[in-house]
C-alpha cells in the first residue's frame, strides 16, 4: 500500500509537458517531455499510481477542504436530504441545496466546476500518455497497466458527463503546447460508446482476477465490472448491466460484512473501522505516515463540539470541526423501523458518548457516525480509514435492480434484494 501512494505523490510534479529545450545533454526532470519520459517501466507504473490519487477517486473520496464534503457530496445536496453548515461561505452546497445553481453560475464555477473539470482532464491526460506509449516499453504485465489507465481514464469521463453532460472528448495526450486548441464539447452518447464502455470492457478483460486487498490494492476486473455496471444503468441498459453484475457474484470472491451484534459488532460499524473487508471491491487508500484522511473524522460531529474535546481529558486534536454532511431527520424515513441502519451509532448519531471520560456530547442534530475515527479523534489527529467506493452489498442491489427492470422481478432478484435487507433487519 505505501509503495503505490509513495509513488503517486512523487510522480505527481511529472505528469504535465514542457515545450522548453533542455540545455544540458541530459534529460532534467524539470524539462521532461512525453518522449523522452515513457521509456521505462518505472515511467508506465509512476504514472498510473498517479491516477489513484487524483481526478475523480480525488473528487469521490476526499474532503476537498475543511469546510466541506467531497465534489460528489454537493450533487446529493439537490435531494434536500444534506446540508453543510458552513453553506453560507460554501455557496455551491447551499445553490444545490436550494436548487439555485442556475441563478449563480460564476459563483458555481469558481467553487466546484473549473477543479473539477480540470483535474479530471490531467488525470485523463496522463492516462493517454500511458496508453498511447505503453505498448512500446519493455516490461511485465503490460496489459495490466494498460488497463489500469483505461479503467481510470473511463472513471474519469463517466464522472465528468455525469456532472456535465456533453464534454470535450480527448483521446491523445497533449504533447506540444503550441498546438493546444480548446476541444468542443462531444455530445455524451458518443463519449460513453467511443471512450468509456470500450475502455471498461477491455479493462475487464486484462485486469486481474483478485480481490482489491488480494492484489495489492490495485484496481481489478471486478472493480471494472462494477463502473462497466454503472455506466449501463445510467444509461438505462439494465440488461447490458446485469452480465457485470453477475460476475462479480458468480466469482466467490466477496461477502457481506456479518453482524456478530447490533451494537459495536454490527457489520456497518466494522465498514466503519476496518479496511480491506470482503465486502470491498474498490477504496481509496489512506495511511497515517503517507496519506492520513485529512478533515472526514472531525466531520463526524459539528460546530459546538470542538470545546467538549478541548474540555476533554485527550484535548481536541482538530482545529475545524463542521457537519459538512448533515442529514435531515427527513432522511431516516427512507428506513424501515426496525432497520438497523437507521439506529443511532450505526451510520448516524445526535449525541457523543467520551470513551474515556463518560461524559455526553449534544449534537442537536444528525451527524455522520460512519466517520468518526477513535484512534484520531482521540489520540493521533489523523484518520486512516480508507474510503469505500465500491461495496458487494451495492453488486447485490444494483443486480436486484438490473435484473427486475430487464426480465421483471424473479427469484433471483428478489434474492439479491433479501441478502442486504436481512442484514439490515433487527430481527434478522
Amino acid at each position: 500500500m505505501k509503495k503505490i501512494l509513495t509513488t503517486a505523490i512523487l510522480c505527481a510534479g511529472l505528469v504535465g509537458f514542457t515545450a522548453c529545450d533542455s540545455f544540458l545533454d541530459e534529460d532534467p526532470k524539470s524539462s521532461l517531455t512525453l518522449d523522452t519520459y515513457y521509456k521505462t517501466s518505472a515511467d508506465i507504473i509512476g504514472n498510473v499510481n498517479y491516477l489513484y490519487r487524483d481526478g475523480a477517486p480525488d473528487k469521490m473520496g476526499n474532503m476537498t477542504g475543511a469546510y466541506r464534503g467531497s465534489s460528489l457530496s454537493v450533487m446529493n445536496m439537490v435531494t434536500g436530504y444534506f446540508v453543510n453548515e458552513y453553506e453560507g461561505q460554501e455557496v455551491d452546497c447551499s445553490y444545490a441545496r436550494q436548487l439555485t445553481r442556475q441563478d449563480f453560475t460564476q459563483s458555481c464555477c469558481n467553487y466546484l466546476t473549473n477543479d473539477t473539470w480540470k483535474s479530471c482532464y490531467k488525470s485523463i491526460n496522463v492516462a493517454n500518455a500511458v496508453i498511447k506509449y505503453v505498448d512500446g516499453v519493455e516490461m511485465d504485465n503490460q496489459a495490466q497497466y494498460k488497463a489500469e489507465a483505461r479503467f481510470f481514464r473511463a472513471l474519469n469521463y463517466f464522472y465528468l458527463v455525469k456532472m456535465f453532460g456533453d464534454v470535450p472528448m480527448v483521446t491523445e495526450p497533449t504533447e506540444d503546447a503550441t498546438l493546444v486548441e480548446y476541444p468542443t464539447r462531444t455530445a455524451a452518447s458518443e463519449v460513453f460508446n467511443t471512450v468509456i464502455i470500450p475502455d471498461l470492457q477491455f479493462a475487464v478483460e486484462n485486469l486481474p482476477n483478485a480481490t482489491f486487498a488480494g492484489n495489492s490494492h490495485r484496481v481489478t476486473k471486478y472493480a471494472a465490472d462494477m463502473l462497466l455496471a454503472d455506466v449501463y444503468m445510467r444509461l438505462g441498459e439494465y440488461a447490458n448491466a446485469v452480465t457485470p453484475l453477475k460476475d462479480v457474484i458468480n466469482s466467490g470472491k466477496f461477502a457481506l460484512a456479518t453482524n456478530d451484534n447490533l451494537a459495536e459488532g454490527s457489520a456497518f460499524n466494522k465498514l466503519r473501522t476496518t479496511d480491506d473487508l470482503p465486502e470491498v471491491i474498490y477504496a481509496r487508500e489512506y495511511d497515517a505516515a503517507i496519506s492520513p484522511n485529512g478533515n472526514i473524522p472531525v466531520h463526524a460531529f459539528n460546530l459546538i463540539s470542538p470545546t467538549f474535546f478541548a474540555n476533554s481529558s485527550t484535548g481536541n486534536k482538530y482545529s475545524l470541526w463542521v457537519n459538512v454532511y448533515g442529514v435531515s431527520e427527513r432522511y431516516l424515513n427512507v428506513y424501515g423501523e426496525k432497520d438497523l441502519r437507521a439506529q443511532m451509532n450505526q451510520f448516524f448519531h445526535r449525541t457523543y458518548t467520551h470513551p474515556v471520560d463518560g461524559t455526553t456530547l449534544d449534537m442537536k442534530m444528525l451527524c455522520n457516525w460512519y466517520w468518526y475515527d477513535e484512534t484520531a479523534i482521540l489520540e493521533t489527529g489523523k484518520g486512516t480509514k480508507d474510503w469505500n467506493f465500491y461495496r458487494y452489498a451495492e453488486t447485490l442491489l444494483s443486480a436486484a435492480e438490473a435484473i427486475a427492470q430487464s426480465s421483471g422481478v424473479n427469484a433471483e432478484a428478489a434474492g439479491y434484494l433479501a441478502q442486504v435487507k436481512a442484514r439490515a433487519n433487527m430481527e434478522g
